[in-house]
């Protein structure tokens, strides 16, 4: 089991929701407070053969499975790009499409894998605990393919239970909203954050400053110090955007880039309404006359990057695109 899912805040969100009723959960909430992990956490609860009140055992022969991502009875509904970042494997189609380079993973839930797991519902179980459907990010359905979904959540077939996790609820269906029972995520506490953090090998002081750059979300630090950025990286960012030092960037993907560069701005425009930063210390923000027009029209840009960061034709020149329009931006007077 990862140590995410034995964070103490989705242990405890886990055990709530394990303790309550329904076919079809929708668990919500900004991004980085953990909805992946909490719907594993419940689907291995759901299936585990000696399921505890606090949730899956993690040793018997169906925990195994999930671990080793070959249940027979568990249904993993996510784009391809997600299912391989995470270590789940693709259909034997979809991989060898892939692998002989005739298309790229989709960035989408395909509404074949949607029609797939519909029918896989139908099935009896192999394992008698019954069936689970796990889809992330939801909001990754078109709608087509939620529309797919929306019979089955609607009148289930025989035992199976469906947890959908989502970043963005407002872009899902009404229809697809209606018919599970929604969660919202709880943000941990900064202490436990940092305890946990601890546990994990990251210092405390590191852990401490990183936790400002990641707005609070624990599992973002991981990931941060994982990627071995350092609070003296973070802190010398603004000031390098300035410089056009694109080499500042060098070590991180296209995606980490926009999502620092977002962060970045975010504080900006917070100085300049007169409200203090939220991810950037005060004295770490470097000086502009950028007003918020200008800022806010970098932050649509940093979004329309985003749109094919997963996938740039070239990420170098993408990290060097990115830092001169940040160095523009800074730059600007007025």
């Amino acid at each position: 089991m990862s140590a995410v899912l034995n964070a103490p805040w989705i242990a405890r969100q886990a055990s709530d929701l394990l303790a309550q009723r329904g076919h079809a959960w929708l668990l919500q909430g900004p991004s980085g407070l953990g909805q992946y992990d909490l719907a594993l956490a419940m689907v291995s609860a759901w299936l585990c053969e000696k399921p505890t009140a606090q949730g899956a055992c993690g040793d018997c022969p169906s925990c195994h499975a999930v671990a080793v991502r070959t249940h027979a009875d568990l249904a993993v509904l996510m784009p391809e790009t997600v299912m391989l970042e995470l270590g789940w494997p693709l259909p034997e189609k979809a991989q060898d499409e892939i692998d002989k380079k005739t298309r790229k993973p989709s960035k989408e839930i395909r509404v074949d894998a949607m029609r797939d797991a519909v029918e896989f519902s139908q099935r009896t179980d192999a394992r008698g605990r019954g069936k689970a459907v796990l889809v992330f990010p939801a909001e990754r359905m078109n709608t087509i393919t939620a529309n797919a979904l929306l019979k089955t959540l609607e009148e289930p077939p025989g035992n199976v239970r469906f947890v959908l996790a989502t970043e963005a609820a407002h872009m899902l269906l009404p229809t697809i909203r209606s018919r599970c029972l929604a969660h919202t995520m709880k943000w941990p506490e900064a202490d436990e954050a940092l305890t946990w953090l601890s546990e994990q090998g990251v210092p405390a002081p590191v852990a401490q400053a990183l936790l400002l750059s990641a707005g609070g979300r624990p599992t973002d630090v991981l990931r941060q110090t994982e990627s071995g950025l350092s609070p003296d990286w973070w802190a010398h960012l603004p000031m390098a955007m300035r410089q056009g030092d694109v080499r500042h960037l060098a070590d991180l993907s296209p995606a980490q880039a926009i999502d620092a560069l977002q962060k970045l701005c975010h504080d900006l425009v917070l100085r300049q309404s007169g409200v203090a930063p939220r991810f950037f210390e005060a004295a770490h923000l470097p000086p502009s006359h950028a007003c918020i027009r200008v800022l806010t029209d970098w932050f649509k840009r940093l979004m329309q990057s985003a749109r094919t960061a997963e996938h740039p034709f070239n990420a170098g020149l993408m990290l060097e695109a990115l830092t001169a329009d940040a160095q523009q931006t800074l730059m600007t007077k007025g």
